[in-house]
């Protein structure tokens, strides 16, 4: 079984991501199982891909091993595009997805839903030691909710209304989740060109 490290200590990326690579002859751990802790990553791209890669090589120098990187973020059309690779801080440096959730509503308070529409996107970056590199983006299209709904998932899940499902991310099984999500959708293109190289 050959180590991959994911360049995250994020619970919920690490079971989603174990659950698509199941397939494969890994043992995914996160940088803090790897032995990498309090490591820090300055990701100072300016697109999904340029900090998934940047995730990636920073792991990959340190340890030596596969290692996959995933940076992903919610674009709101209304916004320009805004939060973007921000998600993660749009309402301040290491606040609860909570906080983030609250600003995003406040900012878009008296605005249709409708005029909501916006997108989660997923970037995937895969680097091998030997310099190969596998890199897979995933999208969904839906509306950001006039409340948060839904105990299931993690940040702006609760807030992203899926027109198809009539429910928020939030409110999903996992395996609903799974199927449809934006990191699924990276996934499996990750995973059919992993197929590809015979991995």
């Amino acid at each position: 079984m050959r180590k991959v490290i994911l360049a995250s200590n994020n619970p919920h990326k690490l079971e989603e991501i174990k659950e698509i690579l199941k397939d494969f002859n890994y043992e995914l751990l996160t940088m803090s199982e790897a032995g990498l802790v309090d490591f820090d990553i300055v990701e100072d791209g300016s697109t999904f891909e340029e900090n998934s890669l940047i995730k990636a090589k920073a792991v990959l120098s340190e340890l030596g091993e596969i290692t996959i990187a995933d940076d992903s973020g919610l674009m709101v059309d209304y916004l320009d595009g805004e939060p973007g690779i921000f998600s993660a801080r749009y309402a301040g440096e290491n606040v609860s997805y909570e906080a983030n959730n609250k600003k995003l509503l406040s900012v878009l308070d008296g605005v249709s839903f409708l005029d909501r529409k916006a997108r989660f996107v997923s970037v995937i970056t895969m680097l091998f030691p030997s310099g190969d590199e596998i890199v897979a983006r995933g999208e969904i299209e839906g509306n950001i909710a006039l409340t948060e709904s839904g105990e299931n998932g993690f940040g702006y899940d609760p807030i992203f209304y899926l027109p198809e499902f009539k429910k928020t991310f939030a409110e999903l099984t996992s395996d609903e989740k799974n199927d449809v999500s934006h990191r699924a959708r990276a996934l499996k293109i990750l995973k059919e060109k992993l197929q590809q190289r015979n991995e």
